[in-house]
């Protein structure tokens, strides 16, 4: 899950990325649409935007976590984009997607360089001292086998007696150690995501393990070659961050209502093959530790 930009989360990052789909850098990405203040939901009912909102949002995102947000062709993609421009629409805004450094996008929202951080966030109680989330997404940790495989894996117990691959230096690592120390689990770590996925393609792992979109995304790219397994555990919700007192939280919250209501969430979900991670009822600074 995505807390900080720590060492961990560059190696998984910037190896799936690596393994996946070719990077390049880019300053920003712009979706336009009307400028309205007011916009109609299909309830009838308006979501009304401050007026200093009118001439658009700048929405930051670390774009280097496929399939969420990542550069490819010089343009931001993934779901989180996707979800961005969607909110845009519903809004009656421009939204402007902005590429930066994870670590400084709250601090940008609290000083007004950014109106929204849309970078797979995970929305945590200390998160919510400086900043509101809406809550729309739910990510943890996941399993991947084999497309033929008869074996279900589900919560780390379910490693006893079998082989795991991670990725070295992810959280997933550090919980199959964790696990093997309670029974036999045979842990085989691995540089990057490419060398996992070889590793369980070919029968040496019997399942690959990163985090629960990762995975789903694994799978989504691997032509049938690969399928989920159990439930995603250890799960905490997404959400999108504005600063406190923006005028902000209830209109996106209203949007991302209007946006699921429409049909949209599922379609952009399924797109990126992440739907494992779709919730139903988008709230207001929901974290749960």
């Amino acid at each position: 899950m995505r807390t900080t930009m720590t060492a961990r989360a560059r190696r998984v990052l910037v190896a799936t990325a690596g393994s996946l789909l070719a990077i390049a850098m880019v300053g920003a990405v712009t979706a336009s649409a009307s400028t309205t203040t007011t916009t109609t939901r299909s309830s009838g009912s308006p979501i009304k935007l401050a007026t200093k909102y009118a001439s658009g949002l700048r929405m930051a995102m670390d774009a280097t976590y496929p399939p969420d947000e990542f550069v490819q062709n010089g343009h931001i993609v993934g779901f989180d984009a996707d979800l961005g421009m969607a909110l845009g629409k519903v809004l009656g805004v421009k939204v402007t997607l902005v590429d930066a450094t994870f670590d400084t996008i709250i601090p940008g929202i609290q000083d007004g360089k950014f109106d929204v951080g849309n970078s797979s966030f995970t929305d945590t109680k200390a998160r919510e001292k400086v900043v509101d989330f809406i809550d729309y997404f739910k990510a943890g940790e996941g399993f991947y086998e084999q497309a033929n495989s008869t074996k279900t894996f589900n919560g780390l117990k379910a490693l006893c007696g079998h082989s795991v691959a991670v990725e070295t230096g992810t959280t997933e690592q550090t919980d199959a150690q964790s696990q093997a120390k309670l029974c036999k689990v045979n842990v085989l770590s691995y540089a990057d995501q490419n060398q996992v996925n070889l590793a369980v393609s070919d029968g040496r792992a019997d399942l690959g393990f990163a985090d629960s979109q990762v995975a789903a995304y694994i799978v989504h790219l691997s032509d049938g070659q690969f399928k989920l397994t159990g439930t995603p555990f250890e799960t905490a919700p997404y959400g999108f961050a504005v600063a406190k007192g923006s005028g902000l939280a209830a209109p996106l919250l209203a949007a991302v209502k209007a946006v699921m209501a429409s049909g949209q969430y599922k379609k952009i979900l399924d797109k990126w093959g992440v739907e494992q991670g779709a919730i139903s009822d988008p709230t207001l600074n929901g974290a749960t530790s």
